[in-house]
């Protein structure tokens, strides 16, 4: 039997459901009610006896699970629709069975979110039609295949508003994910799985905060904001990482951005005013974009931001597996430079040898990529300038701090009545918006994951995932992280998919091979 403590009196308390007959609701949960709440407030003490039985299918497999879901993980929620954990357990775990060598006290945890864009975010659910809707089995649907127990997690995002108070603005995000994490290893003796084995997921944003819950585990940095909210006192730390196009070092990204694509000045980018939060997260819809040219003083913005850039590179005092210095000259040239483009070059050469020789996909592969010189079967030599100007640059200076006050990341850093402010020094002496202000730099700090590598809660294992077709941040932000983290001794798994754009969860069958490489 189930030999965690509680599990073992389990009530099914709704009939089974087929998934392949649900409806395609925005939220498919929204009917539920909390599963945590009391009458004088929200119980941090997981009961086990209210759940769904469910059955799902993954590549012809049936998998039955019960859904303990929409749990409040913190005492005080400011947002509690999105402060909530959906919890999924493979029905085998509850009559003494093994799942891919797993049982239900050593099963992993996969800890998805479902953050885009910074936006607010409801715990994702296991229905591919739901939030996220796709053809294809869902993060959440392969995790339950494989033997993982799930913890899907929601959290306060930017644009959240409450009788005019902002409540999501940075660090808000990054507390809530901790907030659940404490949750989880506070209930390990009544929960299935293994909370010494969560393994958090995200794609964008989500992949930023996925590497900041990584890198920041334990760090009393975030107590106080944990504290208000009434989280359980418990670690926060988590066992592994897998971010997907993570849009991290925030305050540096401006210039990495121009460092890379300076001289694109072509750009086609999302229309953030005509995205909603679940239209934002919902990766499987076409996003509104526009389509534009840089004007002359964005040419010269770039050219500055470009400029900047070496100086914060070479004072990370990066290094290469050989201990070899990777640097930067004045003009953006030196080993960096050439360690990325080796990179590129080598997702190149994977993709290329997975062609049969000579075929029509081979031959079209050759033709394709002007900037590939080959050799024979290999290909000899990737120009760097021309596969930066081989597509357009997805969005103008500055990507992050705009002048203007209008990204995304503008108002992130917001405050509780401020909409937007600036994060960077340079964004602030040169902006345009009227009685602009700048964030508290600690505030900033606690958003980005460079500043908790060396943290000693810090997760040991990491896979990092960047397409070498993602315009949306430059491909030095998610090497730059890599390489800190391999400095620092971490289990770093590192790779550019080749034409891959700014994606995540498109390879769930290496993900899983990966994670379950790390916890046998």
């Amino acid at each position: 039997m189930f030999h965690k403590t509680l599990l073992s009196t389990l009530v099914l308390v709704t009939s089974a459901t087929s998934l392949a007959n649900s409806p395609t609701p925005i939220d498919p949960l929204a009917d539920l009610p909390f599963y945590n709440q009391t009458e004088s407030g929200y119980s941090l003490d997981f009961d086990g006896k209210n759940y769904r039985s469910l059955e799902t299918t993954v590549n012809g497999e049936t998998i039955k699970f019960r859904a303990f879901e929409k749990i409040v993980y913190v005492k005080n929620p400011v947002e509690a629709d999105y402060q909530t954990i959906n919890f999924y357990v493979p029905e085998a775990y509850f009559n003494d069975q093994e799942i891919n060598g797993f049982n239900a006290n050593s099963a992993p945890i996969f800890l998805p979110n479902a953050v885009g864009g910074y936006m607010p975010a409801k715990a994702a659910t296991y229905d591919k039609k739901g939030l996220g809707a796709s053809d294809k089995p869902n993060a959440i649907q392969v995790a339950l295949s494989k033997g993982y127990v799930v913890a899907s997690v929601g959290a306060r995002g930017r644009t959240l508003e409450k009788e005019g108070v902002y409540t999501g603005k940075a660090p808000a995000v990054i507390v809530d994910l901790k907030a659940a994490v404490r949750y989880l290893h506070a209930n390990d003796s009544k929960m299935a799985g293994d909370a010494n084995k969560i393994i958090s997921n995200g794609t964008s944003a989500g992949g930023a905060v996925s590497a900041l819950l990584g890198a920041s585990g334990d760090s009393a940095d975030y107590a106080e904001y944990l504290k208000q909210l009434g989280a359980a006192e418990a670690s926060d730390s988590i066992f592994a990482v897998s971010a997907y196009c993570p849009i991290a070092n925030l305050e540096n990204a401006d210039m990495a951005y121009e460092w890379e694509f300076n001289g694109v000045n072509q750009y086609s980018r999302m229309d953030m005013s005509r995205l909603t939060a679940q239209g934002f997260n919902d990766r499987s819809q076409p996003k509104p974009r526009i389509e534009g040219e840089l004007s002359a003083e964005e040419i010269k913005l770039s050219a500055q931001q470009k400029a900047m850039f070496p100086a914060y590179l070479n004072s990370l005092n990066l290094k290469d597996k050989d201990g070899k210095p990777l640097t930067l000259d004045e003009q953006g040239n030196g080993s960096f430079k050439e360690y990325l483009r080796s990179i590129i070059q080598e997702s190149a050469q994977t993709a290329y040898r997975q062609l049969a020789q000579n075929s029509e996909e081979w031959t079209n592969f050759r033709n394709q990529y002007s900037w590939l010189s080959f050799e024979k079967d290999s290909i000899a030599h990737l120009d760097w300038d021309k596969y930066i100007h081989s597509e357009k640059r997805m969005k103008s200076p500055l990507a992050f701090d705009a002048l203007d006050l209008s990204t995304g990341e503008n108002n992130l850093f917001g405050t509780d009545k401020i909409n937007n402010q600036h994060f960077t020094d340079y964004a602030q002496q040169h902006s345009t918006a009227t009685n602009a202000s700048l964030a508290d730099k600690n505030i900033v700090k606690l958003m980005n994951p460079m500043n908790y590598i060396k943290n000693k809660g810090s997760a040991e294992h990491w896979r990092i995932r960047a397409g070498t077709s993602d315009r949306d941040t430059s491909h030095a932000i998610s090497a730059i992280l890599a390489i800190k983290l391999t400095m620092a001794g971490k289990n770093v798994d590192y790779a550019t998919p080749w034409g891959v754009p700014h994606s995540g969860d498109y390879d769930l069958d290496e993900l899983f091979n990966w994670a379950d490489s790390i916890v046998k």
